[in-house]
């Protein structure tokens, strides 16, 4: 993504806690935590959102629950209250929640789906609210083909979520 934006002409600036990835990258700031469930991300969001006040936010969240079989039906609730959280610490930033992207075993698979189909609904009542909160269908541009494990995407599969992201952030001016 930041290759895109960068290529694209766009100045841009990465922020959050975690500094790390490939050294292709100009810019290695960024808040992903491995392994982490949306109820973790969620008790540390609003000291993170302060520290580094961003404009934008990318939220693909909710493989790890799923992965721990942790309350997958509750998953939908914890990423409204999530998002609510993130609206209330940087009420300007333009949000970009995506729905996760496939997951190669069957079981876990239809539990994505089920979290994925709650996420439009989430998404809007925000928007239809006035917040700056964005849907990115995430789930149809990877396959399972092109993940690693049957978790983490191939090269080509991220790259493939780069230019997704890309065109999202796009549609939206100032994002």
């Amino acid at each position: 993504l930041w290759q895109r934006l960068a290529a694209g002409g766009y100045r841009v600036d990465f922020v959050g806690s975690q500094y790390n990835g490939p050294s292709s990258l100009g810019d290695h700031d960024h808040e992903g935590h491995p392994g982490w469930r949306i109820d973790q991300i969620d008790a540390n969001i609003t000291g993170w959102l302060r520290t580094s006040t961003p404009r934008t936010v990318l939220l693909h969240i909710g493989t790890n629950d799923i992965l721990q079989n942790s309350n997958v039906s509750g998953a939908p609730g914890r990423l409204s209250t999530l998002i609510d959280h993130i609206i209330a610490a940087a009420p300007n930033a333009e949000i970009f929640v995506a729905t996760i992207i496939p997951l190669g075993n069957a079981g876990q698979e239809s539990a994505a789906r089920t979290f994925n189909a709650a996420i439009p609904g989430i998404v809007q009542s925000r928007a239809n609210a006035g917040k700056h909160v964005h849907l990115v269908d995430m789930h149809s541009v990877v396959t399972t083909a092109e993940l690693i494990d049957g978790v983490h995407p191939t090269a080509g599969g991220y790259d493939k979520m780069a230019a997704a992201w890309y065109t999202a952030l796009r549609s939206v001016p100032g994002s």
